[in-house]
């Protein structure tokens, strides 16, 4: 699953809009062509029909693969093009050195090796008690899948696991709380390559079991003109709209995102149609920027697939996934309604206006060419939520995608078509694959040295028992790391280090990943990193540091909603059906007054505008927002209901201000 920080964009779609080697944040992938295009191609096709093999218990040619087999097999597949596709330098050309060749053989082997010793190494317990053989070859694999991980996921990733890697050789030496058992080096890193609790253990049981298909059917979506499809819907539902190219950027990007999983190459496909339509209608471009910034960081949120995360987090909690698709509706929605309150008031205010309809796609024509899009997202959530068939799901309706595909004129998929859609989704899958193999070594360390459960205790202690001191720990720590980390690899990392603790002061555990999820995504949107709203601002051509702090006031609600959801399980569905329809409506209402707070318009009112007094009304509007979706007994132990009454008084003033200045304006003209 192709995400930021140091990575290359997704699977590019047939619309052209990412070019083949576009640069992300310095690390590219080679534009591979003849024989080695082809191996990737074969090695994808082959590591596909072993997990349909695998998922659907075909056994096919007679073969049952065990789970520990499948996953060396899987992992030997994408390591091997891992050293293919990624260059070992940004500056490196796009020719493979036979180095690389060298590498991607021996990843083949050596993960084929394990696969075939798996049923012996488990009934032996090799990896507390392994062979020399299973010693040296676990180094090798140990260094392959560092390497991989420092192409795939960059320097910073790469350090972290190293150093997690090799933690539990010293963990007796490091002081105070992060002190653990030790193990010697030619034990501790057979642990990491043979138990299930390290490399192998819950990331990549979850891609193998989850995640693969979910990023298959995102790449075929892609490839067959999904992309264009949604961004057609979005035109012809919201273009004509005050504002109608920004609101088109939410519904696309929202569409796309979910799907790719990446917010960098949702905003590289997205935006390269959604930005200049915003220019051309009287946006600014640092504006454009961070709406389409603050758009495709949302798409990750988004179910039914939320970029695959989410798939990681229910085999965390060994929960289903439908229960995580759920949950996250709800803050999805306050945050994309929180977007589009900012959008409709900043276009009110300054009288700019839709896309004229005759620019515009027809929607009767949109769906004549595409419905069967929608169609296939169907029976998508029919699978997910109806026949709670998660592993499935994707497949069947990537299957529906590419027969439905055939009959289309516009997309159809020719043979070279399908062929570079298998090296699509073989890129994306040996990225996702090379992070999860590294960041797995943090889980694997943990439960190496029994750091995970004292650490928890320590987390908490530091904390001083406040739940709130312990939840702003989590916000910073989880915005730290997603600065440096895949929304992936930041999001197990802290459900392993942070949501423990978290849980452990009271919390809902459901909530709890949620939360580090969404402080994970912040830095997307958050100067000095800010890789959204940086690569918005390449393709708007304006200032990236403008983009990122306008896109941090437009994301504003992704700040605030986790803190209260956290706090509030209301806010992701737990709890009676009147309670969690009540707070919700509350929480759009708070919402509405935190956009148009900022923004200085409140829809149906009129704008409040700038003077001082304006300021100080926009202040209180804001305050009564948080009044509004603040939890029961946060403050002053005054209940829900209580606090949006002072909510109401409050928002007054300032509507009454907005609604004279209206009345006073339509007199004087």
């Amino acid at each position: 699953m192709p995400n930021a920080n140091d990575q290359t964009a997704g699977p590019s779609s047939q619309e052209g809009s990412v070019p083949p080697k576009q640069i992300a944040d310095g690390v590219r992938t080679r534009a591979l062509s003849g024989p080695f295009k082809a191996v990737v191609v074969v090695l994808t096709l082959a590591a596909l029909l072993i997990s349909v093999n695998q998922l659907f218990n075909l056994q096919l040619f007679g073969l049952v693969v065990l789970e520990g087999a499948y996953l060396y097999l899987l992992a030997g597949a994408f390591l091997a093009i891992t050293f293919l596709v990624f260059p070992p330098f940004a500056t490196e050309s796009d020719r493979v050195p036979w180095y690389d060749v060298l590498l991607s053989a021996v990843s083949l082997a050596v993960a084929f090796w394990f696969a075939w010793t798996s049923d012996q190494s488990l009934t032996e317990g090799w990896e507390y008690a392994a062979p020399d053989d299973a010693r040296y070859l676990s180094v090798a694999l140990w260094v392959l899948v560092l390497e991989a991980a420092r192409r795939a996921g960059g320097t910073v990733i790469f350090l972290v696991v190293l150093f997690f890697g090799l933690y539990p050789t010293f963990a007796d030496m490091v002081p105070g709380p992060v002190s653990g058992y030790p193990l010697p080096f030619w034990d501790a890193i057979p642990f990491h390559m043979i138990s299930s609790e390290s490399s192998f253990g819950i990331p990549m049981r979850a891609f193998g079991t989850l995640v693969i298909g979910f990023i298959v059917f995102g790449a075929a979506l892609q490839m067959t003109g999904g992309g264009a499809f949604f961004n057609n819907l979005a035109l012809a539902m919201v273009g004509h709209l005050r504002g109608g190219a920004a609101k088109v950027a939410i519904f696309a990007s929202g569409f796309m995102g979910s799907m790719s999983g990446s917010v960098i190459s949702n905003v590289l496909t997205t935006g390269a149609v959604s930005i200049p339509a915003m220019k051309k209608s009287g946006f600014p471009a640092r504006y454009a920027a961070g709406t389409e910034a603050c758009a495709s960081t949302g798409g990750v949120l988004m179910p039914p697939v939320m970029g695959t995360t989410a798939f990681i987090m229910a085999s965390f909690l060994g929960i289903p996934y439908i229960h995580i698709a759920l949950a996250a509706a709800i803050p999805s929605v306050l945050y994309y309604f929180g977007l589009f309150v900012q959008i409709d008031a900043y276009a009110a205010r300054r009288g700019l206006k839709g896309m004229p309809r005759e620019e515009l796609p027809s929607m009767r024509e949109t769906m004549r060419s595409g419905w069967f899009y929608l169609f296939v997202f169907g029976l998508l959530i029919v699978f997910l939520m109806v026949l709670r068939q998660e592993t499935w799901a994707p497949f069947y309706a990537t299957a529906l995608l590419l027969v439905i595909n055939q009959f289309s004129k516009t997309h159809r998929l020719s043979l070279s078509g399908f062929f570079n859609l298998a090296f699509a989704i073989g890129k994306a899958l040996a990225e996702l694959v090379a992070v999860l193999l590294g960041i797995g070594l943090v889980v694997g360390a943990f439960s190496a040295t029994g750091l995970a459960g004292t650490l928890v205790n320590d987390l908490v202690f530091l904390a001083g028992g406040s739940v709130f001191m312990l939840l702003l720990m989590g916000a910073i720590t989880s915005f730290i790391f997603g600065m440096g980390m895949t929304v992936t690899a930041c999001y197990i990392f802290l459900a392993v280090v942070l949501a423990p603790a978290l849980v452990q002061a009271g919390l809902n555990e459901l909530a709890v990943h949620l939360f580090i999820l969404y402080w994970g995504m912040v830095s997307f949107i958050t100067p000095p990193v800010a890789l959204g709203a940086f690569a918005a601002a390449t393709l708007a051509r304006t200032s990236a540091m403008g983009a990122g702090f306008e896109a941090m006031r437009l994301g504003s609600v992704i700040y605030i909603v986790p803190f209260f959801f956290v706090l509030n399980p209301a806010l992701i569905g737990e709890g009676g059906a009147i309670n969690v329809t009540l707070n919700i409506a509350t929480a759009l209402v708070g919402v509405w007054f935190l956009g148009s707070s900022l923004q200085g318009y409140l829809a149906g009112f009129g704008s409040i505008g700038g003077s001082p007094l304006a300021l100080a009304l926009r202040l209180l509007l804001f305050v009564a927002g948080i009044a509004f979706i603040v939890p029961n007994g946060v403050v002053f132990g005054l209940g829900h209901f209580t606090m949006s009454g002072i909510g109401v008084l409050l928002a007054a003033p300032a509507a009454l201000f907005a609604r004279a200045r209206r009345q006073a304006s339509l007199a004087a003209a």
